[in-house]
């Protein structure tokens, strides 16, 4: 499974989004507002489960702002600073 799909599987249990399976979520797909509709509170679950299933800390607001932007780009963030 690729680390795309394990985000996704990890942001609709972590986050208990109803009715929403991964297939459904495109990995352009804005995680907050129009897209998956996120938002502040379920930003701060998100640190969280990346801290916990992915080992790496986001710190940062506008580092945040920047990776939570879609599952392409979250899955990126993590690939750039999984190990350090």
């Amino acid at each position: 499974m690729s680390l795309e799909n394990d985000l996704k599987s990890v942001i609709i249990s972590g986050l208990k989004l109803e009715d929403v399976s991964p297939d459904e979520i495109n990995e352009d797909t804005p995680l907050f507002g129009e897209g998956l509709g996120l938002d502040s509170l379920d930003a701060v679950e998100l640190v969280v489960l990346i801290k916990k299933n992915f080992n790496v800390e986001i710190k940062e607001m506008e580092e945040a702002k920047e990776a939570f932007r879609s599952i392409k780009t979250l899955a990126a963030y993590i690939r750039l600073h999984q190990g350090k």
